[in-house]
């Protein structure tokens, strides 16, 4: 059964780029081994930055997301808040029958 390490292998992309960095800032008699060491630092410190970007992403993707369901959230709430509803017939219908029987009264009164 296959052991895995808790830390990622850097990706051959950040150790030569790490090394090339090393190899840059090489002081005057300084063994392979050092700069070996040194690259392992600049490749500690690439993934830490990684690491970093990756944690603000997902927080402002978050952020963004939580700003979209508070948005929808608000629609729906005004939504619920308003019913859409149909006129009510009653005061048209009073409206008429006062007029039918106000000319009804007139029309039919004794003089």
């Amino acid at each position: 059964m296959a052991r895995y390490s808790k830390q990622q292998q850097p990706s051959p992309e950040t150790r030569d780029e790490a090394m090339k960095i090393a190899r840059a800032n090489q002081r005057p008699g300084q063994t392979k081994e050092q700069t070996k060491l040194i690259a392992q630092g600049i490749q500690k410190g690439i993934a830490e930055y990684k690491k970093q970007q990756k944690a603000k992403s997902r927080e402002a993707d978050r952020q963004r997301k939580q700003a979209s369901r508070q948005d929808s959230d608000d629609a729906e709430s005004e939504a619920l808040d308003a019913p859409q509803r149909r006129p009510s017939p009653l005061p048209w219908v009073l409206l008429v029958l006062s007029w039918a029987l106000f000319g009804a009264y007139f029309i039919f009164r004794p003089f």
